[in-house]
């Protein structure tokens, strides 16, 4: 039941927006804030990153709220004062609360998009975007294939020519290896890690140029399993040392393959238009099963089951459709957005 906010926005955080800006609003972790940036890019307003989060008791009580939020940040919180965003795009369960104070405080000219399911009535949000596999449905819904995230033309063209000289001698097929793992529903076992290895290898001895990246969320065991037999088979493998080649390991794949657990990181590879491979693992929910099931019906994944196949399909590009959606809805034109923190 949503706990219903019973206390009025102060005075003093009264304010009128700010023209022309977007912030993007967060807990801090790394892929809640990329869906926001990706999205908040692709509309093209100069954007400010907040990261915020409440002080106990509040925290434990998000997404839901009592009073005024922005009265209940954590230490070390991004100032979240006026002058108040024209747009603010947010996600994660502390942000809502925060979110919605906010829209509030703006007198309701702060158009508010929430990534996610907020999982709270959604009537404060101006636009909710949802997975489409969530089922969710409303006015300001609008469900996509996937998740938002920052990949696009512009930056895999930046991303070739930063990783030329690390990834241009390699020779063709380049197959981009992408390893996550600690998901709710999926697990990567020691096992299970020792076999994708032994596929991959086999690839990797004929011929196959492996680019390999693990996730931090790889268990230990299994990525030490992965790094050294793929390093053996003569894969790149990124140490997680300096800057991270993800998007340049993107931009110069002629195939993709990611493990099944991350939406956001298939999302991510099937914005390149290269066929996305996906690596089963042990576990899955109906949710999941949904996603998958979509991708392959529309002809971006293929299960990996030993062979790097090549098909064609239309880069997936949701986060352009719906940024197109909010430049429509506030009455903006596109242009370039910067990115400062805060």
């Amino acid at each position: 039941r949503t706990i219903r906010n019973k206390i009025s926005t102060p005075r003093n955080l009264m304010s009128p927006v700010e023209s022309e800006t977007c912030w993007v609003l967060t807990e801090g972790k790394a892929g809640m804030e990329n869906q926001c940036l990706g999205l908040a890019e692709a509309v093209g307003l100069p954007i400010t990153v907040k990261r915020a989060r409440l002080r106990a008791p509040w925290k434990w009580l998000a997404p839901h709220g009592i009073g005024d939020a922005l009265q209940h940040l954590a230490p070390g919180s991004a100032r979240l004062a006026p002058p108040w965003p024209r747009l603010l795009i947010a996600c994660g369960r502390q942000s809502i609360p925060l979110a919605v104070a906010i829209k509030r405080a703006s007198g309701g000219k702060t158009f508010l998009v929430q990534t996610q399911h907020p999982r709270v009535n959604l009537a404060p949000f101006d636009l909710v975007v949802p997975p489409l596999h969530d089922g969710l449905d409303g006015p300001n819904v609008m469900p996509i294939l996937g998740a938002p995230h920052r990949v696009n033309a512009a930056r895999l063209a930046e991303a070739k020519e930063k990783w030329r000289t690390l990834f241009a001698p390699r020779p063709c097929p380049r197959v981009a290896v992408i390893i996550g793992c600690k998901s709710k529903t999926l697990e990567l076992p020691k096992e299970r890690a020792a076999a994708i290895a032994d596929m991959l290898s086999a690839r990797a001895r004929g011929g196959a140029s492996l680019m390999v990246t693990l996730s931090r969320r790889t268990p230990p065991e299994s990525a030490t399993i992965l790094s050294e037999r793929l390093r053996a088979a003569g894969a790149y493998v990124w140490d997680g040392e300096g800057p991270n080649p993800y998007f340049g390991m993107l931009a110069w794949a002629d195939a993709i393959l990611v493990t099944a657990d991350s939406v956001s990181m298939i999302t991510e590879a099937a914005a390149t238009g290269r066929p996305v491979h996906i690596i089963d693992l042990p576990g899955g929910s109906p949710k999941f099963d949904r996603f998958h099931e979509e991708m392959g019906r529309r002809g971006v994944t293929r299960p990996f089951r030993g062979r790097i196949e090549s098909w064609r399909y239309l880069p997936l590009n949701e986060t352009a459709r719906v940024a197109a959606e909010i430049r429509r809805r506030i009455g903006v034109t596109q242009a370039q957005g910067r990115v400062t923190a805060a």
